[in-house]
């Protein structure tokens, strides 16, 4: 079938991916004898939509495991989604609140129901849109962290690590949600910039009439101060170190004591201490063995143990109340406006509370050791490297942590409770009474916990869970360790660290090899997307827009290390127009009867262009598999796009034109079944960026009834012909030279000028006899002739030994020319002298932000290139 004139890209992804799902291509097989190559999904959430962040992070697993697929590995991409505890539970609640519905009256059981029939209608969203961005994954093989096999894995694992004493319970502070009524991770806690107040408070000092100032942020806490805390080594207030404060509106007598925690620098120097209500004060309290008072319940209202006259109050009406009655007290120093950040829910949008509350807890530091260890041995290594320092840093300071949330959705905790809070942790209930019969000698009554794990305790389990452990299956002896893990920084600690605790202490091997972190995608400003902001692209938008290929090769394109992702959609367009030219370069070949020939034998050619273009066509295929397997997509795509554009479409086909339009019939036959061949290895290299073009053209091209996501990545013994190589890369260094000669001295696309060669060897003088049409063709050239005298008033370049030399006299104003070169270095200096009075300026350096810098040191780069070629090309006009 002839090609269609243009490449409609959403009928051909609306074709293909059906096509491909129900081949059974995505597949793996645990029978193979090829070697594994394993990649987990990220779960996405159950809620969740497609956005930009999954757009690049599935574009890249997708490329590596398409790549491996096609170098024969027997490859497993194991879809899943996350049950999302509290994002989940939230959709469901509103859902029910808009019915007038408050899921206490209604009870647990006929809440989680809901929920379940939630996910059965609504929970598929986010699998549907990465088939439309064409990953293929092994969709048989979906898991969901709350399937059968997954809650009895989570079971064992919470049961064998309390047996363990390595899970445990304990009073501490969490971040705590006053809205949702649960503790959440760090993660689901977004800092908020505020304008608010700093309050200084005079705290009297017993036995004087002396005060001591301090200040803060939230008075309403000061109810559960325990200390005043000064730096040992404050010369103005280390005087007053082990005397006693008498705490307005309390009484309440607490010890001033000497703690490196207060910076003599800061405020007043000294600070108070709530240890129930504040992290660092909690650090402190326990150096100090401080009483812990919890002012607040678990909606942020006090409680009894402040004065009667707060009690009952909300947080922010008792903090008006507080600053009013020390104001009235005489004991309100001073307030001075402070813009700080506050902690907030990132789901309720309250601001959260550092509350102090028993919880579930993890022995975190114990289990980090392992696999602090299998990264320092190089069993898993990071790419960038940068972020294994990021990894230690987290893991050599690692905090117990905080396992159980106040949710119904989610796995609930399996520990049963008697009359007397005494607690049984089991595998099931039988299990449990059992415990609690051989404890109290008789039957009792139990109760379960109602708290579930935190919604990361599931998904660290995820490499070997979704393989079928805790049972010893084949795919999970095959696929374990998996091979790599696709993820972004903010995760390292939530997931990828404790995956790595969880895979090497039930697994006793590291979950996954290499991990892949990718950068942030950003605006084209280099600004965080958001809606605030307006400025989401959203990637479903985009597909609909410019294809789905085209913003995967942008993606990819785009992925630099320790650079994040500036997404333009001039960017799209620019990918979307080279899937243009591979298609319309497909066209060509067809209409010039290049056909697929399955006996081709590249090794067979004769002629020096198809020799040379063989061996480009092999080397490029090396290029990108190197870039590849070194996680340098950005080096990949450029390389693939390189060759495809330039070697493949700009030299190649207008190298062989003449050959096809002429009359050595071998000839053509040869170049004719060359080119099908390079187009072919053309499709297989891109493939793994932009999949749905190169599968519609390998039907079009190969026509053979395979596919090309299931084809071999091009690999060759062929010897390259290395005196092909250098004769035609020769021809298009000079053709290149002339060409930029032209364009830098503003030579008129339609004149046709003289080209002397001076100093030409034997070798130079035959190749320019052999190609000289060619070379006159597309130089734009009138004759090329060899000389040994250089005319005035002529551009040079030098090509090898020889020097190439355009006589330009006549066919351009050469004082105009030189007049306007200078001009444009004029021009590009000022730019130069502009950016760097801003970068010297130190106020304006450490106050814009790093995506403004880097925009001008890019201006400053640009400049810098533009004044050495303009240089070079002032220096070319001789005379």
């Amino acid at each position: 079938m002839p090609i269609e004139k243009t490449y409609e890209a959403a009928t051909t992804e609306a074709k293909l991916y059906p096509a491909w799902e129900q081949s059974g291509a995505f597949a793996c097989n645990p029978q193979s004898k090829a070697s594994p190559y394993c990649i987990m999904i990220p779960p996405p959430n159950v809620t969740g939509s497609l956005h930009m962040g999954h757009g690049l992070t599935f574009t890249i697993q997708d490329a590596l495991i398409r790549y491996q697929r096609m170098k024969g590995k027997d490859t497993l991409w194991q879809p899943g989604t996350d049950h999302a505890g509290i994002a989940t539970q939230m959709v469901v609640e509103r859902q029910l609140a808009a019915q007038g519905i408050d899921r206490r009256t209604m009870g647990r059981d006929a809440f989680l129901k809901k929920v379940w029939e939630w996910k059965a209608e609504s929970g598929g969203t986010i699998t549907k849109q990465l088939r439309r961005l064409g990953a293929s994954l092994d969709w048989p093989r979906e898991r969901f962290t709350m399937d059968e096999g997954l809650n009895k894995a989570v079971t064992k694992v919470f049961v064998q690590l309390y047996n363990e004493k390595l899970i445990y319970k304990d009073k501490r502070l969490v971040n705590w949600d006053p809205k949702m009524l649960t503790a959440i991770s760090d993660l689901e806690v977004e800092a908020k910039e505020i304008k608010g107040n700093l309050w200084h408070f005079k705290y009297p000092i017993e036995g004087s009439d002396e005060f001591i100032i301090v200040a803060t942020t939230r008075p309403e806490t000061m109810l559960g101060d325990t200390a005043v805390a000064v730096h040992p080594e404050n010369e103005k207030l280390k005087h007053l170190i082990g005397k006693m404060v008498k705490l307005p509106l309390v009484g309440r007598l607490i010890p001033i004591i000497g703690d490196d925690y207060a910076d003599p620098e800061k405020g007043t120097g000294a600070v108070k201490i709530t240890p129930a209500h504040d992290f660092n004060d909690f650090e402190v309290g326990k150096r100090h063995k401080l009483e812990m008072i919890n002012i607040f319940d678990k909606h942020a209202h006090l409680n009894d143990d402040v004065p009667e006259k707060y009690y009952g109050m909300e947080r922010f009406a008792a903090r008006k109340q507080i600053v009013a009655d020390m104001e009235e007290l005489g004991l309100l120093d001073q307030i001075v406006p402070h813009v700080h950040t506050v902690p907030h829910g990132d789901r309720s949008g309250v601001p959260i509370e550092p509350w102090l509350s028993e919880q579930w807890y993890c022995d975190a530091q114990t289990l980090a050791k392992p696999a602090l260890e299998a990264v320092e041995s190089g069993k898993t290594k990071f790419v960038p490297e940068q972020w294994t320092n990021t990894y230690y840093a987290w893991m050599r300071n690692i905090e117990p942590w905080c396992i159980s949330r106040q949710l119904w959705w989610g796995h609930q905790i399996p520990a049963w409770y008697g009359e007397d809070g005494h607690y049984f942790v089991a595998n099931d209930e039988a299990e449990a009474r059992a415990q609690a019969d051989a404890h109290y000698g008789h039957p009792v009554e139990l109760k379960r916990d109602e708290d579930v794990l935190d919604t990361w305790f599931s998904s660290a389990l995820w490499p070997f869970s979704t393989l079928g452990w805790p049972e010893q299956t084949p795919e999970l002896n095959r696929y374990y360790p998996t091979d790599c893990l696709v993820t972004g920084f903010d995760i390292i600690f939530f997931w990828v660290a404790r995956m790595m605790m969880m895979g090497m202490h039930f697994m006793k091997d590291v979950p996954f090899r290499t991990v892949y972190i990718h950068a942030l995608v950003r605006d084209e400003k280099g600004q965080k997307m958001s809606k605030s902001k307006g400025n989401i692209i959203d990637p479903l938008v985009t597909i609909d827009q410019y294809g789905c290929d085209a913003l995967r090769f942008t993606l990819a394109n785009l992925s630099t290390p320790g650079r994040d992702i500036k997404l333009a959609t001039s960017r799209i367009e620019t990918s979307r127009n080279f899937a243009t030219k591979l298609w319309n370069a497909a066209r060509f070949c067809q209409m010039n009867e290049c056909s697929w020939v399955p006996s081709f034998d590249p090794a067979s050619v004769q002629h020096t262009v198809n020799k040379w273009i063989v061996g480009e066509t092999l080397a490029a295929a090396d290029t990108v598999a190197a870039h590849l397997d070194a996680y340098r997509f950005d080096l990949a795509t450029h390389a693939v796009y390189e060759f495809i554009w330039n070697t493949f479409c700009d030299w190649y086909l207008e190298f062989t034109k003449p050959v096809l339009a002429g009359d050595d019939a071998q000839a053509a036959a040869e170049t004719r079944a060359t080119t099908a061949w390079v187009l072919a290895q053309m499709l297989k290299i891109l493939h793994p960026f932009m999949p749905y073009i190169t599968e519609e053209l390998w039907a079009q091209i190969v026509g053979d009834g395979t596919q090309l996501m299931t084809s071999s990545w091009p690999t060759s013994s062929i010897a390259v012909d290395k005196n092909a190589q250098a004769e035609m890369n020769w021809v298009t260094r000079l053709i290149t030279s002339v060409r930029n000669v032209r364009q830098e001295l503003n030579v008129p696309a339609s004149a046709q000028i003289g080209l002397l060669l001076k100093d030409a060897k034997d070798t130079t003088q035959a190749r320019l006899a052999t190609h000289e049409a060619i070379i006159k063709k597309l130089a734009r050239l009138s004759s090329v002739t060899l000389t040994t005298e250089t005319p005035k008033n002529a551009a040079q370049a030098v090509v090898d030994e020889a020097t190439l030399i355009l006589p330009l006299e006549g066919v351009i104003d050469l004082n105009a020319e030189r007049a306007r070169l200078e001009k444009e270095m004029a021009k590009w200096a000022d730019e130069i002298k502009k950016v760097e009075v801003k970068l010297a300026n130190e106020n304006f350096v450490s106050r814009a932000p790093q995506e403004i810098l880097d925009e001008h040191y890019e201006r400053r780069t640009n400049a810098q290139t533009m004044i050495e070629k303009l240089t070079a090309a002032r220096k070319s006009l001789e005379g």
